[in-house]
């Protein structure tokens, strides 16, 4: 008999997750994003005097997937375009075992004297509720949602209400997919494929865009290519392949436990051009990322 559909659990994830990472390029696409504009970025934030006395200091809060690294490199850009200054850095994560290998990374660090960190395993809308409860309404220099969004029940209110987290000159970076993306194409078209146990939002750059020009906010998108190779994805009884549909489709042993005729549509159309093309052989699907910048 074979086992019914069912969504990844929290660890389930975060081995799928790393089964995405190790064949992507998303963090050296993050990684040209912090070279090329992040220091741009983060010297508009003002709130530093020139004069940076002893007490100056900066507040950032993290709220994304598990990125450590990428939030520890902000961090350093952060300290070298502010030398002297104190970086106040709070992470918001729900998943208890990307909270403790972040804790594991900064316990690694030896360059981070002057940053303290607080973390609250929480969800984006259990620290929203949390703060609303305590009525402390902490402000931010610089927030970064990255990649998160689409596990966020109310995107519209939650970007309002962390972009009213931010001090003045503060900025707001949210890292999405972009719409030129396989995944743009492969949810527009293919959504049906896709099985019903994947609970997380359809949404790509020009949604997120779009919240934005409503709520009538400045903003600023920067789009970087990024691919992830799904190779083994074809090829039959293949473990790795197995874990990257796994986290494409949301779903435990999805090749597995989806009908065929599902999961021969959905790996069809993942070799359509508009997600996916071929090099030297391997499957490359396209996993584009924007990086909208938003004004305080």
């Amino acid at each position: 008999m074979i086992p019914s559909m069912r969504s990844l659990t929290a660890e389930e994830y975060v081995e799928a997750f790393k089964s995405f990472l190790d064949h992507s390029t998303e963090h050296q696409c993050m990684d040209e994003f912090n070279k090329e504009q992040m220091p741009n970025i983060v010297a508009g934030i003002t709130r530093l005097c020139h004069c940076m006395s002893h007490k100056a200091e900066h507040a950032s809060l993290l709220l994304g997937d598990f990125l450590a690294g990428q939030d520890l490199k902000m961090i350093r850009i952060l300290q070298a375009v502010h030398p002297g200054v104190s970086i106040d850095n709070e992470i918001v994560e729900p998943n208890p075992q990307h909270v403790a290998a972040y804790k594991e990374l900064v316990n690694q660090a030896a360059d981070l004297q002057n940053v303290s960190f607080i973390w609250h395993q929480l969800t984006s809308l259990e620290y929203e509720q949390q703060v609303k409860e305590k009525g402390t309404h902490k402000k931010f220099d610089f927030i970064h949602m990255i990649q998160m969004l689409y596990r966020v029940e109310d995107i519209p209110n939650t970007i309002k209400f962390f972009h009213s987290c931010l001090d003045h000159h503060g900025k707001l970076l949210i890292i999405i997919l972009s719409d030129s993306s396989g995944w743009a194409s492969l949810w527009k078209k293919h959504r049906d494929c896709l099985p019903a146990t994947d609970s997380g939002h359809y949404i790509t750059c020009s949604g997120i865009t779009e919240v934005l020009q409503r709520l009538g906010v400045e903003h600023r998108v920067y789009e970087f290519p990024s691919g992830w190779d799904i190779t083994e994805c074809f090829i039959e009884g293949d473990a790795v392949g197995g874990r990257m549909m796994d986290f494409l489709t949301g779903t435990k042993n999805f090749l597995g436990t989806a009908p065929p005729a599902l999961r021969r549509r959905l790996q069809e159309a993942l070799c359509q051009p508009e997600c996916s093309s071929t090099r030297d052989g391997r499957v490359i699907f396209s996993n584009n990322l924007s990086m909208i910048v938003v004004e305080s």
